[in-house]
């Protein structure tokens, strides 16, 4: 294994290409021939189909991978919101329309495979998989539009040399192979990849070189089976910069491009390249959203490696559940822990519990563990660098319904806010509904300077509506008790988060400096007290 990954992919992929990527040695280069009525038996009819916008769903399939690529994205950035300050009320408290992506974690581990089963599913859609009548040479577009024709020259010896395809359409008895002209029927995206792989089985050549540009002739390389382009495709891409986004991307390609063998070379390089970049899962500054983030992905990937549960259960249990930091998991990811039928009923017990005496601990105590184990592969009770805070909360059900959070800051993270920045918290949940907090750093209502913000803000789901008492508070020196800095009551809907713009009424430059009355060991102390009055 050792040896596999200290190979060189770039020397393997550039070896395979230049002993027969382009087919047999014998090949030539015929770019010379190509669309020449000299050298063609037959003419090439393109039609480069339209697809009206409500017809998307039935035409996906010949959609290219940087469309597709770029509506996958698109639907991820649709799931962000920006925060917007409503700069007309009050001058103390502010109404924020916020949202914090990413962070529920009630979907479970039942919803984890039902949203691998949908990307498995959309997989297929996009991945050009033919029926039985995959060898007809034009297809089914049934709401599209001919948007205009290209004609063609060709050569059907070299064509059906190249191309299993092509080599079908013109010697299995179908009527194309016995008229002099042939219909490709393709969607306008696909129209400068086609004419690519066209000139490609000619010239064994191209003229593009960006990889989006590469990936779609690659998609049409695998839909007209042309595999020694596909294996020129790999090659190119490869000998781009690898970033992390172009290996997932690679990796992220359709089902029936991947199991090609011509395109292994170019998935090997993505998966060592991310193996070697992020190949240290104990790291503390992993950025992830949460520790529930990272139980999710080794649960996740042990079901994929490990179909057997016992397996599964004795990989989790004695190997991959070290590297989980069960303390700085939510309490309601901790529950689910406990139901899982993937660990050992024991061993889920006795890493609950584990985690659960030490968020009970006092922190002077969960330093000390901090410390002990810092200098240790075994590094469960250090913190690693969450995009969300931990927070400790206290839950009361009588007589209201009741929590108090707690939200701890290091004097360098709050610096690192300047002049604009915003940490948030974890989820909580009152009244099964999902809360958090989020300290900024903004300008003052006049904007003179720059302060400390505090916000409580509730996560959309649907319309329920939560009318809640809220009480923000601070240990302060000398007494280092919790001094009560604002309250109010505010009517959440999804979305919407209150708060203060300066919650300590001084300058962020008084906030952070050195004889700050604010931070306690280096660490700032906040205290959310919420409470429901009302709910409907």
């Amino acid at each position: 294994m050792k040896d596999q990954l200290n190979s060189d992919p770039t020397t393997d992929m550039g070896s395979r290409f230049r002993h027969g990527a382009s087919g047999s040695g014998s090949d030539g280069d015929f770019g010379f021939a190509f669309n020449d009525s000299n050298f063609s038996d037959r003419l090439l009819r393109i039609e480069i189909m339209g697809v009206p916008s409500e017809c998307h769903p039935d035409g996906e399939d010949c959609i290219g991978i940087s469309d597709w690529d770029h509506h996958r994205k698109r639907r991820r950035e649709d799931i962000k919101k920006e925060i917007v300050l409503d700069l007309s009320l009050c001058p103390e408290e502010q109404i924020l329309n916020d949202s914090q992506p990413d962070m529920d974690d009630g979907a479970g581990c039942e919803n984890q495979d039902a949203e691998a089963e949908a990307v498995a599913m959309a997989e297929e859609i996009h991945s050009g998989d033919e029926d039985e009548n995959s060898n007809e040479s034009s297809w089914s577009m049934d709401c599209s539009t001919v948007l205009r024709v290209k004609t063609l020259h060709i050569s059907s010896p070299i064509l059906a040399a190249k191309s299993p395809f092509f080599y079908k359409l013109f010697s299995n008895g179908m009527r194309e192979s016995e008229q002099r002209h042939v219909t490709l029927r393709i969607n306008a995206s696909e129209e400068d990849a086609l004419l690519e792989l066209l000139n490609f089985m000619y010239s064994n050549s191209l003229s593009v070189t960006t990889a989006p540009a590469l990936l779609d002739v690659l998609m049409a390389a695998d839909k007209f089976e042309v595999a020694s382009c596909m294996r020129y495709c790999s090659w190119l891409l490869h000998n781009l910069p690898m970033t992390p986004e172009s290996a997932l991307l690679y990796l992220d390609l359709p089902s029936s491009v991947l199991m090609g063998e011509a395109v292994q070379p170019l998935t090997d390089a993505a998966k060592q390249y991310l193996a070697a970049r992020y190949k240290d899962v104990t790291n503390d500054d992993l950025q992830i959203a949460s520790e529930d983030a990272v139980y999710d992905f080794v649960l996740k990937w042990a079901r994929a490696q490990y179909p057997n549960l016992e397996d599964r259960r004795e990989v989790l249990g004695f190997h991959l559940a070290q590297y989980i930091r069960f303390p700085y998991m939510t309490c309601r990811k901790l529950k689910k822990v406990l139901t899982c039928n993937d660990f050992d009923q024991d061993v889920a017990s006795k890493l609950v519990l584990e985690a659960l005496f030490y968020k009970a601990d006092a922190p002077y105590r969960q330093r000390s563990l901090a410390a002990e184990e810092s200098a240790t592969s075994n590094r469960r009770f250090v913190e690693r660098a969450y995009k969300y805070r931990p927070v400790k909360v206290v839950e009361f059900e009588l007589p209201r319904q009741q929590c108090v959070v707690y939200l701890d800051l290091k004097r360098e993270e709050c610096v690192n806010l300047f002049p604009s920045g915003r940490v948030y918290s974890q989820a909580f949940h009152l009244g099964g509904q999902g809360f958090f907090l989020s300290a900024h750093c903004n300008m003052d209502q006049q904007s003179s300077f720059h302060c400390l913000g505090l916000f409580l803000g509730m996560q959309e789901k649907g319309s329920t509506s939560f009318t809640v008492d809220y009480e923000f508070a601070a240990r302060l020196k000398p007494t280092e008790e919790f001094v009560c800095k604002y309250k109010g009551n505010y009517t959440f809907t999804g979305g919407k988060a209150v708060g203060y713009r300066n919650l300590f009424a001084v300058p962020w430059t008084s906030f952070v400096a050195e004889d700050s009355i604010y931070f306690i060991n280096g660490i700032l102390h906040l205290r959310a007290e919420l409470t429901i009055r009302l709910c409907s």
